[in-house]
C-alpha cells in the first residue's frame, strides 16, 4: 500500500475519533444541565421568549383608586341633539321579579347588538303595596295581600333618532305579559330615586346643620 495513502487514512480516522469524543461530551453536558426529571419538577417555559404573550393590562395607564365618596356621584346628563337623543331611561316594572329580570337582560343584549351605548343598568328599590279589604258586616279593614313592584332601569346615551322607532318596536313586540315598559329622559330626580330614604339620618343631619 502507498505510504501517502496510509498517512491520509490515519489522519481521517483520528479526526473521526475527535468528532466522536466531542459529540459524547456535548451529550453528557446537555444531560447534566437538563436532566429528564427537570421537566417534572421545574417549569422550563418560564424563561421562554413566548412567556407573557397576551398580557395587555400593563399597557393601559394606571388609574387612581376610587374613593368611596366618588362611587355614587351623579354623572353629567348628556343633552339631546338634532340627530340623537340625550340620556334616556328605559324602565321595566312588574310584580314578577324573574320576568322583569329576563326582560331587562333582553333589552341589554338588544342594545349591545344594535350598537346602542348603555351607560348604566341598575335596580330601583322594591315598592310594597298593601291591598286592604273590608269585612262584609262591619267597617274594619284588614290586609288581604301585599304586592311588591320590582323596577329595573337601563340608561342609554346618544340614541339615534332614526334607530329609536325600530328599537321601541322590537321592545314592544317582545314585551312579556304583566311587565310595564316606559321610556323617559333622565333627570336629577331619577338619580335620587335610586337610593332608599332614611328619615332618621335626615333628621339627625338637620339637627347638626341647625
Amino acid at each position: 500500500m502507498n505510504p501517502v495513502f496510509r498517512k491520509l487514512q490515519a489522519a481521517v480516522t483520528q479526526q473521526a475519533l475527535v468528532l466522536n469524543q466531542a459529540l459524547t461530551l456535548c451529550r453528557a453536558t446537555a444531560s447534566i444541565q437538563h436532566p429528564v426529571w427537570a421537566s417534572v419538577n421545574e417549569r422550563q417555559y418560564r424563561s421562554m421568549p413566548t412567556h407573557g404573550i397576551g398580557r395587555w393590562k400593563y399597557l393601559l395607564p394606571k388609574e387612581a383608586p376610587k374613593r368611596r365618596r366618588d362611587r355614587h356621584q351623579m354623572k353629567p346628563i348628556i343633552p339631546a341633539s338634532n340627530t340623537a337623543y340625550g340620556t334616556l331611561n328605559v324602565k321595566a316594572s312588574g310584580y314578577d321579579m324573574t320576568v322583569v329580570e329576563h326582560y331587562t337582560q333582553h333589552i341589554h343584549n338588544l342594545c349591545n347588538r344594535l350598537g346602542i351605548n348603555v351607560q348604566e343598568s341598575y335596580a330601583l328599590p322594591t315598592k310594597a303595596t298593601e291591598v286592604m279589604l273590608m269585612q262584609e258586616k262591619g267597617t274594619k279593614m284588614y290586609v288581604d295581600s301585599i304586592l311588591k313592584t320590582h323596577e329595573r332601569v337601563i340608561q342609554l346615551s346618544n340614541l339615534s333618532t332614526a334607530l329609536c322607532p325600530v328599537f321601541m318596536e322590537v321592545l314592544l313586540s317582545n314585551q312579556p305579559e304583566g311587565v310595564q315598559l316606559s321610556l323617559s329622559e333622565h333627570t336629577e330626580a331619577d338619580y335620587h330615586a335610586r337610593f332608599k330614604a332614611r328619615p332618621e339620618v335626615e333628621e339627625i343631619m338637620a339637627q347638626i346643620n341647625q
